[in-house]
């Protein structure tokens, strides 16, 4: 009990661990989900604490991108709540760019990670009702922190996904790298490489390695909504935006498609087949992201980059596709996509479902029960994510407000007791 005194008091123990209790809410994560619910929760006046498993804000930014990455959306889109991008900015900031704005966003918000602690688990504790969030260094060192409220905000992208393929692992001799690893096509110069995927990541990977002259093959093994980047000077996501406001779903998206076979022509003929429904229904379904093309159609267009479809095996220096042929390569990269890591630290099945992310649809998919929040797992990229650490912040922050008003209704009561006494 008398632990638990000074634990309350905001003062560190040791038993097994150190042991702190967060007058505020807990943040795990300090990606852009991570700063903006922090940011907010500072202009509602709420303390809080953030963890970061790896030594900087926006690890995935800083540490697992490709040097040519840009936004794929204009900046407009992609600004956090309280602070839009310098104007100097280009419509399409690129990846250092990006990162110097969240560094700024950080300090102008005082908000500082605690780095290197890796979240071992977060359950919520029936018996006090509070959240125990146990987490670990690089060192073995362990603390504890005791909160009322539990921000999720690891995001979408928090480990990337290698996909068992036959032969890939046991026998070929090649260089094999997730895309989180490629940063350059530099080194491929003259290579063959298999680019496995035909998303965002694995279309710029190909254009890349094309513009560095690699002999570059990307395995489509589905359907694929491919649309340009910009429609007659105007974002195609924001033409989308626009027209979602007046316009049934399906309607929008047989505008995009025609304004798109418009600019990009049929693909068919090259590999590229689109979906039986539209972009825009396809992304609100499954979250599944259409790609926006910055030049990798022409690379493709050109032969520059080949087409293939799935992979049987591999072999040694080959690999051999469903169809019967088979490929020389040098150099696979695996741009298979990302997943959630939440299922194998959070102890809670009901807000959240077994692939990590919230149970509830969109829009009310940021808040679950007893103090936990999720910011950043809307499918519906920065933008998203802002609107999440609104609505958690704001949510919080009431409670605060209320709290913190109550508390000093009753301080003033008890000095006039003690002054009629006196």
């Amino acid at each position: 009990m008398d632990n638990m005194f000074r634990l309350m008091a905001g003062e560190e123990y040791l038993s097994d661990r150190r042991c702190i209790w967060v007058n505020g809410p807990v943040i795990v994560g300090a990606g852009p989900s991570g700063l903006a619910t922090a940011a907010c929760l500072r202009d509602q006046g709420v303390p809080f604490v953030v963890v970061e498993r790896s030594d900087c804000i926006a690890s995935l930014w800083q540490k697992r991108t490709y040097d040519r990455l840009k936004l794929h959306l204009p900046k407009k889109f992609c600004q956090l709540p309280k602070m839009p991008f310098p104007d100097h900015y280009p419509e399409y900031p690129t990846k250092r760019q990006f990162i110097d704005y969240l560094e700024s966003y950080a300090n102008k918000f005082e908000i500082k990670p605690e780095f290197n602690k890796s979240v071992a688990s977060a359950r919520f504790d029936e018996t006090s009702g509070l959240w125990r969030v146990k987490t670990t260094t690089t060192v073995g060192e362990e603390m504890e922190y005791i909160c009322r409220w539990l921000v999720v905000a690891t995001g979408e992208n928090a480990e990337p996904v290698v996909p068992e393929i036959n032969g890939l692992k046991t026998e070929f001799n090649g260089e094999v790298v997730h895309a989180c690893e490629y940063k350059s096509g530099e080194k491929y110069r003259g290579k063959r490489v298999l680019v496995v995927g035909c998303g965002n990541s694995g279309m710029e990977v190909s254009l890349d390695l094309a513009n560095h002259s690699a002999i570059a093959s990307m395995v489509v093994r589905s359907s694929v909504h491919v649309l340009p980047r910009e429609i007659m000077g105007k974002s195609t996501f924001g033409i989308s935006v626009m027209l979602m406001k007046w316009l049934p779903l399906w309607l929008v998206d047989k505008l995009l498609l025609i304004l798109s076979w418009l600019v990009l022509g049929s693909l068919s003929r090259y590999g590229l087949k689109r979906p039986s429904i539209g972009p825009m229904e396809l992304k609100s379904k499954t979250g599944k992201t259409p790609v926006l093309d910055i030049g990798a159609l022409e690379k493709i267009k050109s032969g520059e980059v080949e087409i293939v479809p799935a992979i049987k095996r591999f072999s040694q220096c080959h690999v051999e596709l469903v169809d019967g042929h088979k490929l020389d390569i040098d150099a696979v990269v695996l741009a298979t996509g990302y997943r959630s890591n939440v299922p194998f630290w959070l102890q809670e099945s009901e807000f959240f479902s077994k692939n990590g992310f919230p149970k509830s649809p969109f829009p009310n998919a940021w808040k679950g029960k007893s103090g936990l929040y999720a910011a950043g797992f809307t499918r519906k990229g920065l933008a998203g994510a802002s609107a999440d650490a609104v609505n958690i912040a704001q949510d919080i922050g009431n409670v605060w407000r209320e709290e913190t008003k109550r508390q000093k209704m009753r301080r003033n009561v008890g000095h006039r007791r003690c002054i009629s006494v006196a």
